[in-house]
């Protein structure tokens, strides 16, 4: 008798965000026509890289679409974004990541790569998108779908925050790390004419858990309406939102510049800004105000919590205990006076 081989789904077979292979797919139907935010992503790096004080002799340039740097000099090498890098140790003095982390299924685990790929002292420039990319489709179609269907799917990727990307480069190993952010605002005559320049950009749905059966089409004809309401631009149609967040940090060297030990400083922020110092004792005393006028010694004594203005118990704040009281609120309030 053949062996018996139980069938298990996509979403069973991995736990990760990203579906490589519909990436990919999504990554060759890609027009050149729609590749903005790629060119965008590289002025940004070349811009940064050129600021920098340092001549570059080995760069390597890990890019989802590497025919954007095929203008690139000699020393300079570009490969495809894999979940394995190839490449080699403490080889190069620059290495650039240019909009393919926020695709990635282990993005510390990307930016480790590069790091290891850098040679003392050497910079790690990368681009990803943000939080606030595309947050109006986000929101408009999440809209629609709960409001005709009563439920949600995953249609955009989650993307990360400045701060938290900005963590990631000190997880990674990465010395001197620097987070910032470039918005841009583009302007579409629908949302149907955006849906199609996200897929001539190849960044349309590929996570894990997508829905893998075609949308109802009242569904994206009652989001292209709300998004016609909440978001027009002046000039007509609608706006859209990219967030670049552009990643720089160092490789560790002994040469590199070092934050000062605490109680080094030679001159005090106080003197810099004109100001009065003033030690924690000398802040004002704390005040009470009780938010309804209530008998302050029969609260105080027998009441720690109220509610709809009367006393309600006896118990501590930490553990209001069994009560019949549905929501439990303080009725004292305390500020500093200024």
């Amino acid at each position: 008798m053949p062996e018996r081989k139980l069938y298990t789904s996509p979403m069973s077979q991995s736990n990760t965000i990203t579906d490589i292979q519909a990436l990919k797919r999504n990554r060759e139907r890609a027009r050149s026509d729609s590749l903005f935010l790629q060119h965008a992503a590289k002025e940004e790096t070349l811009e940064r890289a050129q600021s920098v004080n340092k001549l570059f002799k080995s760069t390597a340039i890990v890019a989802a679409f590497p025919k954007i740097w095929a203008d690139c000099e000699d020393s300079t090498i570009v490969i495809d974004e894999k979940e394995a890098l190839p490449l080699p140790v403490g080889k190069y003095d620059l290495v650039i990541h240019s909009l393919g982390l926020h695709w990635s299924n282990d993005t510390v685990g990307q930016l480790i790569q590069c790091r290891r790929a850098l040679e003392p002292d050497g910079l790690l420039l990368a681009v990803t998108l943000g939080g606030q990319t595309l947050h109006e489709l986000r929101s408009c179609l999440a809209q629609a779908e709960s409001t005709l269907t009563g439920g949600l799917s995953p249609r955009v990727i989650p993307m990360g925050e400045v701060r938290d990307l900005g963590g990631l480069l000190q997880r990674a190993g990465l010395a001197l790390p620097v987070a910032d952010t470039v918005p841009i605002k583009a302007i579409y005559k629908d949302m149907w004419h955006l849906m199609r320049d996200l897929r001539g950009m190849g960044e349309t749905n590929a996570m894990n858990a997508r829905l893998r059966n075609i949308t109802r089409s009242t569904v994206i004809n009652l989001a292209a309406e709300l998004y016609m309401e909440n978001y027009p631009a002046k000039q007509g149609g609608i706006t859209a939102t990219f967030e670049l967040i552009v990643l720089t940090g160092w490789a560790p060297s002994e040469n590199q510049q070092k934050p000062l030990r605490p109680g080094s400083a030679l001159s005090r922020l106080s003197d810099a800004l004109g100001t009065n110092e003033n030690s924690l004792s000398d802040w004002p005393e704390t005040k009470t105000v009780y938010l309804t006028p209530i008998d302050k010694q029969k609260t105080a004594k027998n009441a720690r919590y109220w509610t709809n203005g009367e006393t309600a118990g006896k118990r501590s704040r930490r553990s209001p205990g069994n009560t019949n009281c549905a929501r439990w609120y303080p009725f004292v309030k305390s500020w500093y006076a200024r």
